[in-house]
């Protein structure tokens, strides 16, 4: 194993490599598809649809949410590129096996080139999103410019937490069985479907409930791309120090989860 200073050098000079392998694997995830690339914003769109007619029309948290269509659809993709850089990395070197034990290069390219991936995924979907929020009536505004720290915040963060599962998945497969279920819990406490600042405001609910839903990493960024986007979502849902709360758990999931998959690195293919 080299050096962590040493590591980082190699993962850098292998930085094309991350882009071009990333970019390859988007190519080629719907390419047996007849829609093709189309997939790629359906997929979202579909299951926005789906949270809209079960949590806004049939369980009403829709109510007192201006522009809730909006507020969904950001929600999803924003969740989205979370969760499947998560998933992507924790098959990362489980499912690359040939590749990791073929060639010679920093196993940190796997899993980073995986967030990668969604990142270009999202940025793809995002001119659907721009269509929506411009059909529903919300200008365009200085504030979509927030879009640029809040997305490079959000990817630090996927790519560390990719890092850590990648490891695990590498050591035990069936971690990967099991993410599902942990990722949908917490997608659901996240505020993808719900306004975390309106049901918390419920009289009976403790101040800490409030503070650890709202500290919530995925709820932290989906907030802040919220209020880049949505002219309703107002700075006072935001919780307090956000920018400063989004910066921290990227910087400890990107470096921790940095550090934590590169004390493995010798072990990745082999057993």
């Amino acid at each position: 194993r080299p050096t962590l200073p040493e590591y980082v050098r190699q993962l850098w000079a292998r930085r094309h490599f991350i882009t071009a392998f990333a970019t390859a694997k988007l190519t080629a995830q719907y390419s047996q598809a007849k829609l093709g690339q189309i997939w790629q914003v359906a997929n979202p769109l579909l299951n926005a649809a789906v949270y809209y007619f079960i949590f806004g029309v049939l369980m009403g948290t829709s109510r007192g949410v201006p522009d809730y269509i909006p507020f969904l659809v950001t929600g999803v993709f924003v969740w989205t590129f979370t969760q499947s850089s998560i998933m992507a990395g924790t098959r990362a070197i489980s499912g690359s096996l040939g590749l990791v034990r073929a060639l010679h290069f920093p196993r940190a390219a796997l899993p980073v080139s995986y967030a990668l991936q969604q990142l270009q995924q999202l940025l793809f979907s995002m001119a659907a999103l721009v269509v929506i929020l411009l059909a529903f009536g919300v200008p365009v505004s200085a504030s979509w410019l927030l879009i640029v720290p809040a997305l490079t915040l959000q990817f630090v963060f996927n790519a560390g937490v990719a890092m850590v599962m990648a490891r695990m998945g590498a050591k035990t497969p069936d971690i990967s069985q099991l993410m599902p279920f942990v990722l949908r819990t917490w997608m659901y406490v996240s505020g993808v479907m719900w306004s975390i600042d309106r049901v918390t405001d419920r009289p009976g609910i403790p101040n800490v409930v409030h503070t650890l839903l709202a500290c919530n990493p995925a709820a932290v960024y989906i907030d802040l791309m919220r209020f880049a986007l949505i002219d309703s979502f107002h700075a006072s849902q935001l919780p307090h120090h956000v920018w400063a709360v989004a910066a921290g758990w990227a910087l400890l999931a990107g470096v921790g989860g940095f550090i934590y998959f590169w004390k493995a690195e010798e072990t990745y293919g082999r057993g």
